[in-house]
């Protein structure tokens, strides 16, 4: 079931990519959500193993993204959308949370954010964007702390999700605000769905530790 609808999500974003009529915006829009309407089902799919209240989080997480990704034609309300969603995210991974952020994480993280908001947000601000650029600022605080906690939670697949997820995002900034990317659909839309589909995954991530005895696994 899983592999099965792993495959559908692959082959439906790839439709989107190459085939989704510009034109024709509510089919657009309809074929965008394709994917993460079978990334949801998959998320529903996915055995709990961390725990149910994790599975529900990343869950709500998952729905208003699709919402978010169905209104972000209107681009401050798919940012709002997108930043509510980020908070379910945040509050799943501070469910799983296991040990601080060791330095050579975090200190990179947090350069990265004060980066990309001077860049952006700084240039709004420059053009009298006020409220744009505060919104920018919003936004890039919530997706690192998503960043940050998702590094606590010691799961690779929500560890791996969310830097791809922060990857995209950076790239339709900057595709927006700065400069045109070349193959930037690709770009934003590839990384957006394999952060969505891990971030899903980390569902069925286990914890494993080991007492004194490393043959006996406490899990």
């Amino acid at each position: 079931m899983r592999k099965f609808l792993l495959a559908s999500i692959i082959l439906t974003g790839l439709i989107y990519l190459f085939f989704g009529p510009d034109e024709i915006v509510d089919v657009k829009i309809a074929m965008k959500l394709l994917p993460m309407a079978l990334i949801l089902i998959y998320g529903f799919a996915t055995p709990s193993l961390v725990s149910t209240s994790y599975k529900r989080m990343i869950l709500a997480g998952l729905f208003v993204c699709m919402v978010a990704d169905g209104v972000i034609y209107w681009f401050m309300a798919g940012l709002v959308t997108f930043f509510f969603g980020h908070l379910f995210y945040i509050a799943a991974f501070r469910q799983a949370s296991q040990k601080p952020v060791p330095l050579w994480a975090g200190i990179p993280l947090v350069a990265y954010g004060l980066f990309m908001a001077a860049w952006i947000a700084g240039a709004q601000y420059s053009a009298g964007q006020t409220i744009v650029g505060t919104a920018i600022i919003a936004y890039i605080a919530v997706i690192l702390v998503m960043g940050w906690m998702a590094i606590r939670t010691l799961l690779p697949f929500a560890i791996l999700g969310a830097l791809l997820f922060i990857c995209s995002d950076s790239l339709l900034a900057i595709d927006r605000f700065v400069t045109a990317l070349p193959y930037r659909d690709a770009l934003v839309m590839v990384t957006y769905y394999a952060a969505q589909v891990l971030i899903a995954s980390s569902i069925g991530n286990r914890f494993v530790k080991y007492s004194v005895n490393p043959n006996n696994l406490i899990r």
